[in-house]
């Protein structure tokens, strides 16, 4: 074995839950490797932190942080890299508001978002905050592939204890996915591979000349890159048609697209849906909303925060022709029928990977303005991977509603390192100012692809680098060895890009040793379809997918296997050899937030974090040669297991355990499988008082934090949190807060290479 020599795991600060959830956890995990030689820093990667990174020069010394996004973009470039990065927030605009007045009502002068740049300096505070937007963390952390799947500890517990949200799926269920037939993404796609390493710059032309739109864009050799268009006029002749077809049919209508990921083109989408929909209204009082700056890109609720602006009557009037609109329509599935908050309110709150595994969980139905289930036509505008939803919702009403009991296991093989695809085009998406062209050129002056374009139009370029591409075929024979299940490349030859690929994944799959794997390539409906018929059989599928698919699949499979994607597994092997851990998807849980300011109770389950460290741990021990690192690994994956075994995860109710409460029975369970290990007697001693102080103190230490419950709680600030408040909200246990700092103090004193037996 190697010298053991100090070795650091990178734990990031997010946002909302996972951001409360680490004031309670981290200090655990820290106490434990106190003087093992396995260090954990914390960076701020959250949106707040973000922002005021983006800012020093408004800020006094004692305000400004370092960037640390940009630190560990480059970190995870380098085989030291061991990330463990928790949820974070895809800042929509309202959201990077609302964080941006919080800042500024604690003190920070950082800049208001100019939505609507008048000059020069407004343009150029814009383009500084685009860096915060929208996925801005994921792209520069993600130097590699996915490999997501349920552990095997989690998936066993899910199958002995199903979760109960299933709802049967009625014979008679008008539920289906609409998209377009033409004119969209898919229809409009060109894609090509550079030969050669060159430069290329994206222009509108029309009749006034040419216009750059974004210069200088390296493109590598191998590289695959693509162009697209969404056509406006066919989007809102599509949503115009699937709201009468749902008034007539009598089903809600819902909207599910990805508003925060992809920042630029999906907003969009969104705002037209909404002026679709309120056409009348908002068509009679256009001139009004345009002076009040009401935005449609930002949701129905924007319209309605501005409608503060103006006089009484006048804002009376406008309401009430909304309102008309409501009663002449479809009805619209809502997010918060309590508060009439309705799908086409705020373009964040029906994210597509996470609304619609809900829906075909809920037996193909959504929530209506009475809170009762009901049908729906689920708009997804472009066709690109709409079509799997309405697979999955065909096999349902053919074969019912899955059981969780039974089914299979659907892992991926993700192909996202390098900003790849979809989710990397942000800095490549443009509205077509006029009727044109848009042409994406080389240095040479080739034109490699080329739209004709109307007004508004959506154009966009992304790129799939080929060092990607290969090692993405390469973890998809590593994970099909390892897991014995066939591998599935979701590749569709009649879409430009996949057809690209293709070509690739056909070439590259030769300099692997492929001898009895299964290993297909199936277009996406008919991958999904033999993914469903192995799942209801109780069979394990891989699907190798491109960077959209891997999010869509890895909520929608997980969602009906365990109730929540929360729990997945997620592992970037990085290209350069570090490794990024992810701690599962399901977003940064807003509500459970809302409940904890409310009821002081946190419902966020850290089973993700926990399952996390694991790896990373593995991977530290590989790295380094230390052997408490291993023996850490080791012994968390069996108090992971006894963790889930004793149902000590959250419970959504108030007066009962929460986040805290699972984070103390995580601990116990490791102090105790540290004490029982024999590799390090060293470790043995250690943990063995401190596995008996937490076992004879459960019930005070559960009391303590029971009472903790029931009333508000104040962390300080929702973006931006107070730590010191932050931390007496989650450790409110002052035995549990004794043993776990008393046990960090004692760490300092153990000798070099604790770890191993002697």
């Amino acid at each position: 074995m190697p010298g053991s020599r100090s070795a650091k795991i990178t734990w990031t600060r997010t946002d909302e839950a996972p951001a409360l959830a680490t004031y309670a956890l981290l200090p655990v995990i820290q106490a434990f490797f106190t003087g093992t030689g396995v260090e954990v820093e914390l960076a701020d990667i959250s949106l707040a932190g973000r922002i005021i990174a983006a800012f020093p020069e408004r800020l006094s010394a004692d305000q400004k942080v370092p960037d640390e996004l940009s630190r560990l973009g480059a970190l995870a470039k380098t085989g030291a890299a061991n990330i463990v990065k928790l949820p974070n927030i895809s800042a929509s605009i309202p959201q990077l508001k609302d964080a941006i007045a919080e800042l500024q009502s604690q003190g920070y002068q950082v800049p208001t978002y100019p939505e609507e740049p008048q000059n020069q300096t407004e343009r150029e505070l814009q383009i500084r905050y685009a860096a915060v937007l929208g996925s801005a963390v994921n792209p520069v952390l993600r130097e590699g592939n996915s490999d997501r799947r349920a552990s095997a500890s989690v998936k066993a517990f899910a199958r002995k204890h199903p979760h109960r949200m299933m709802k049967d799926w009625p014979e008679s269920s008008k539920t289906r996915v609409a998209h377009m037939a033409d004119r969209d993404f898919f229809a409009t796609e060109q894609s090509t591979t550079i030969d050669a390493s060159t430069e290329v710059t994206i222009e509108f032309v029309d009749s006034k000349g040419a216009r750059v739109l974004k210069p200088g864009v390296r493109l590598q050799a191998g590289e695959v890159v693509d162009a697209a268009v969404m056509n406006v006029a066919a989007l809102r002749a599509f949503y115009a048609a699937q709201m009468e077809q749902a008034r007539k049919e009598n089903v809600l209508l819902s909207l599910h697209l990805k508003c925060t990921m992809m920042k630029v083109s999906d907003p969009v989408m969104f705002g037209h849906c909404v002026s679709v929909y309120f056409a009348d209204a908002l068509k009679k009082h256009a001139t009004t909303l345009s002076e009040i700056g009401a935005n449609v890109n930002h949701g129905l609720s924007d319209v309605i925060e501005k409608l503060d602006r103006l006089p009484a009557e006048k804002k009376g009037e406008i309401e009430a022709d909304i309102n008309a609109c409501y009663a002449n329509g479809p009805g619209l599935a809502m997010v918060d029928s309590r508060r009439g908050k309705t799908n086409l309110h705020v373009p964040n709150d029906m994210i597509v990977d996470a609304s619609m595994p809900v829906v075909i969980r809920d037996g193909g139905k959504m929530w209506n303005r009475e809170d009762a289930l009901e049908d729906t036509i689920a708009m997804i505008p472009d066709r690109s991977y709409a079509t799997i939803y309405q697979a999955v919702i065909e096999d349902c009403g053919q074969h019912g509603q899955f059981n969780a009991a039974t089914m299979g296991s659907v892992s991926n093989v993700g192909l996202m390192g390098q900003k790849a695809e979809e989710y990397g085009s942000h800095d490549k998406t443009f509205l077509a100012p006029a009727a044109g062209t848009i042409r994406v050129v080389d240095e040479g002056g080739t034109t490699l692809m080329e739209h004709t374009v109307e007004a508004g139009d959506i154009f966009r370029v992304c790129q799939t680098r080929d060092e990607a591409i290969r090692d993405w075929v390469k973890l998809a024979v590593n994970r099909a060895r390892a897991a014995g299940a066939p591998a599935i490349f979701w590749l569709d030859k009649h879409r430009a890009h996949d057809a690209q690929i293709i070509q690739k994944v056909t070439t590259y799959l030769r300099d692997h040793n492929t001898e009895a794997l299964d290993i297909r390539i199936l277009k996406p409906v008919d991958a999904m379809k033999f993914s469903l018929e192995r799942v209801r059989r109780g069979e394990d599928t891989i699907s190798v997918t491109g960077n959209v698919l891997r999010d869509y699949l890895t909520d929608l499979f997980p969602i009906l296997e365990l109730g929540t994607s929360a729990r997945m597994l997620s592992i970037v092997p990085l290209l350069n050899g570090g490794g990024l851990f992810e701690t599962g998807a399901g977003g940064s849980a807003p509500k459970h937030v809302e409940q904890f300011l409310k009821e002081g109770h946190l419902r966020w389950d850290s089973l993700g974090e926990y399952c996390a460290l694991v790896p990373s741990l593995e991977l530290l021990a590989k790295q380094t040669g230390n052997p408490n690192a291993e023996i850490f690994a080791r012994t968390l994956d069996a108090a992971i297991g006894q963790y889930l075994e004793d149902a000590r995860y959250p419970s959504r109710k108030v007066s009962e355990i929460d986040n805290r409460g699972s984070t103390f029975y995580l601990a116990l369970a490791w102090a105790r499988a540290l004490a029982a290990q024999k590799e390090s007697p060293v470790l043995a001693k250690r943990f063995a008082p401190v596995a008996k102080a937490l076992a004879e103190n459960e019930s005070k230490i559960t009391a303590e934090l029971l009472a903790a419950q029931g009333a508000k709680a104040d962390t300080g600030g929702y973006y931006h949190p107070d730590d010191a408040k932050s931390e007496r909200a989650m450790r409110p246990s002052a035995t549990l807060n004794r043993i776990i700092d008393d046990l960090s103090k004692s760490g300092a004193t153990l000798p070099e290479h604790a770890g191993r037996a002697s």
